[in-house]
């Protein structure tokens, strides 16, 4: 066998083991990343947005471009293989085609597969780059073929009606923590977080977060007695300033539902006539899970009960979706305001 002939095989293998990684890579690649870079407009992040949004085309490209190449490294090896398996082992035909196949695919499956997607996993959006323009040039020259054979796949699919749109590019989880760890990373320790860069930290976070570490505790719930007067009621509307105030039955661990400040505009005779239902949900519930009932039952107000039935607190939506957007500032909030005397005549308010 001539060097060039021994050239070619390890080109082939080579093309195989690029096809292979760079499929590894596309897939586990922080698509985040590569669009913050596209939008500053970066060349070779500007190529792989483009992939970005085709992702069937280019893995269908990266596909048959590694199956051109194992079918001439399989024809290649077969030659190699071929006389030497006839002069040390065997003239039978069968075996020999076993034998042929056994090598091939093993010198592959580590070659060609295992190791360049272990290697390519490790560091894939650095990868990409450095690969994007060739990666670019064999999209291209594979693109013909990827569209027919995509073609053809897609219309095999809609007959078993499979949907075969491509969906908006979505960025997963793993995305975002990359995205808020590299900004936590060039930030000056002590330097205030980003406000943008909290909402996005307490996201992340919020699948985690269980109702009895947002609520409001027993010891501040203001309520009444359902059997109190309507005037009652008006005066502790004025007096606390709230718009929702909870009715209890005998005690505060029996509440029965709460009233809208809107209520008393209809003059009822009695507090049980306004009275709206409240959801009862244990301690140890998600507030996620709280804020997905919440909006299923359509109530905004929830009782947060501990292990033995007792009020344990409560919980309102408003509460929830400040565990991911910071405090929410209403009509109730108050803001204080402090004056400094810089000299004699001056004041910073």
């Amino acid at each position: 066998m001539t060097s060039l002939f021994w050239l070619f095989l390890l080109l082939a293998m080579s093309a195989s083991a690029f096809f292979s990684g760079i499929e590894i890579a596309f897939v586990s690649a922080n698509k985040l990343k590569i669009e913050l870079d596209n939008t500053k407009g970066n060349f070779t992040a500007r190529i792989l947005s483009y992939f970005l949004k085709k992702p069937a085309k280019f893995i269908g490209a990266m596909l048959l471009g590694n199956n051109i190449a194992l079918v001439i490294y399989s024809m290649l090896m077969a030659m190699i293989l071929e006389p030497v398996l006839i002069e040390y082992l065997t003239r039978n035909e069968l075996v020999i085609l076993l034998l042929q196949t056994l090598i091939s695919t093993l010198l592959v499956l580590f070659f060609a597969e295992f190791l360049p997607k272990a290697l390519f996993r490790i560091n894939p959006n650095t990868v990409l780059t450095i690969a994007a323009v060739p990666i670019a040039i064999v999209y291209a020259i594979l693109y013909p073929f990827t569209y027919i054979t995509v073609g053809i796949s897609n219309v095999i699919l809609k007959a078993f009606k499979i949907d075969t749109s491509e969906s908006d590019l979505a960025f997963s989880k793993i995305d975002l923590e990359d995205f808020v760890s590299n900004i936590q990373e060039v930030q000056d320790e002590g330097e205030e977080v980003d406000s943008e860069i909290q909402i996005f930290k307490n996201a992340l976070n919020f699948a985690d977060v269980k109702v009895r570490e947002c609520m409001i505790p027993r010891t501040e719930i203001i309520a009444m007695n359902v059997e109190a007067s309507i005037q009652e009621l008006q005066q502790k509307f004025v007096e606390t300033g709230l718009s929702k105030i909870l009715i209890f039955r005998d005690s505060i661990d029996n509440i029965i539902g709460y009233v809208h400040s809107k209520e008393l505009f209809k003059r009822p005779e009695s507090i049980k006539s306004i009275l709206l239902p409240v959801s009862t949900v244990p301690e140890v519930m998600t507030a996620n899970d709280l804020l997905k009932k919440s909006i299923k039952e359509r109530r905004s107000v929830a009782v947060v009960v501990d292990e033995f039935g007792g009020t344990s607190g409560i919980l309102t939506i408003e509460d929830i979706i400040e565990e991911i957007f910071g405090e929410i500032e209403d009509e109730h909030d108050t803001e204080d305001l402090v004056e400094v005397q810089l000299n004699p005549s001056a004041f910073q308010f």
